[in-house]
């Protein structure tokens, strides 16, 4: 199983790297989270891909903040210097600007679907991040079960980030992790890792941790076996991200 970092670029983020390569199998790199402005995630993937080629690079590319020429000359960035994938996804709203994405696609499949058949996208791995509690607006949907997941998958995904762990959804992500496996699919996991220090940005975005820093090995073993890999994150504590990297070598495969 491997370890990713949550990585969240700044001006920094060549040290950022350099302070995490031993720590981490590769990155998955947010794309100007919150939609405030910052290195573009793809930007970011690139170099690093091309600084550390052995190791894992799959930035977030969010579609709300980017017109069709730009997702197309990004994606087409991303697989010249061989990133390992991009995870699509419409994303937050811009701080500045309106949101591009449904100007231009009613769901992240039909970005997907121009990268393959506009852009002409051949080797570049396109993942989707699959979410037990989706945006009810969206779908029309009270709760995705384990079927609905996978059937989304089905239309063409290359590999899925699974959001939202915790007690509680760990029995959907077992349901599905048994069902990609059979299509061998790469799933990964965000491993979102709550600390004194980010109690109260855990409660501003509304997210529910996965479990706490003093549990994180404990709850990391369960998914051996699970999931290819987990994206090892602490939210807005890049010293607990450090910390959370150092004690999950216990169960990194090198």
């Amino acid at each position: 199983m491997k370890i990713l970092h949550e990585f969240v670029p700044t001006r920094k983020f060549l040290k950022m790297a350099e302070e995490t390569k031993d720590l981490a199998d590769g990155w998955n790199i947010t794309d100007s989270a919150a939609g405030i402005p910052a290195p573009s995630g793809t930007a970011v993937g690139c170099v690093l891909k091309v600084k550390y080629p052995d190791k894992v690079v799959i930035p977030i590319f969010i579609l709300n903040y980017k017109g069709p020429v730009e997702v197309g000359a990004l994606a087409l960035a991303a697989e010249a210097v061989g990133l390992d994938g991009i995870a699509i996804t419409m994303g937050d709203e811009p701080k500045y600007g309106d949101p591009l994405g449904p100007k231009y696609w009613k769901r992240s499949e039909e970005a997907r679907d121009f990268l393959r058949r506009e852009v002409k996208i051949k080797t570049l791995k396109l993942g989707c991040l699959l979410s037990p509690r989706p945006w009810r607006e969206r779908y029309g949907v009270k709760e995705f079960g384990v079927k609905d997941i996978v059937e989304r998958v089905k239309t063409g995904w290359d590999f899925a980030f699974f959001m939202r762990l915790t007690e509680e959804t760990l029995p959907i992500l077992e349901g599905v992790s048994k069902e990609l496996k059979g299509m061998n699919i790469p799933l990964y996991t965000y491993f979102l890792i709550e600390t004194p220090r980010n109690v109260e940005i855990l409660k501003k975005i509304g997210w529910q941790p996965t479990t706490t820093l003093d549990k994180a090995v404990e709850f990391a073993e369960r998914l051996e076996g699970l999931v290819d890999g987990i994206i090892a994150t602490c939210a807005g504590d890049y010293q607990g991200d450090l910390e959370l990297l150092r004690i999950l070598q216990r169960i990194r495969k090198k």
